[in-house]
């Protein structure tokens, strides 16, 4: 994995991000918003028709549930701050409520509750003029020093 830092309370330091081969798959294009306190992070995605079945018209539903999880691990460490090094998905739970087809998306991952070993998260799928296209949620395991 690869720690992004840039310095300010709204940046993504402290973000550790993926191989960029994996975040190329999943057309990652940026992180939107950082907040730490709250344990929310908003990061944007490309929905490209290879991502899409329906003669490129529909996200494969992978693709989906792909860009949620990454979201709320994400929002997970940044609230964790630097003593949590990894979080491993328990359970995920994912409503598809809108077609997602090609064009850009913004996942927010956000965290509900969060102990020493044990995070409960919540997402949404948002197009670009903010209508909900899916949501998430999911237990994970906190991973610490």
């Amino acid at each position: 994995m690869t720690a992004v830092a840039t310095g300010d309370a709204g940046s993504t330091q402290g973000l550790t991000l993926p191989g960029s081969d994996l975040l190329d798959s999943m057309g990652f294009l940026r992180i939107v918003d950082v907040d730490r306190e709250a344990g929310r992070v908003r990061a944007e995605f490309e929905v490209l028709p290879r991502f899409c079945h329906t003669d490129g018209t529909i996200a494969q539903g992978g693709f989906v549930t792909a860009w949620l999880d990454f979201s709320m691990a994400q929002a997970a460490l940044v609230r964790g701050g630097p003593q949590v090094v990894g979080v491993a998905t328990l359970e995920l739970k994912v409503t598809f409520l809108q077609r997602v087809g090609p064009g850009r998306v913004v996942a927010e991952g956000r965290v509900q509750r969060m102990g020493r070993r044990v995070a409960f998260l919540e997402a949404s799928l948002h197009d670009p003029s903010g209508g909900l296209l899916a949501t998430a949620s999911s237990t994970a395991i906190v991973n610490g020093r």
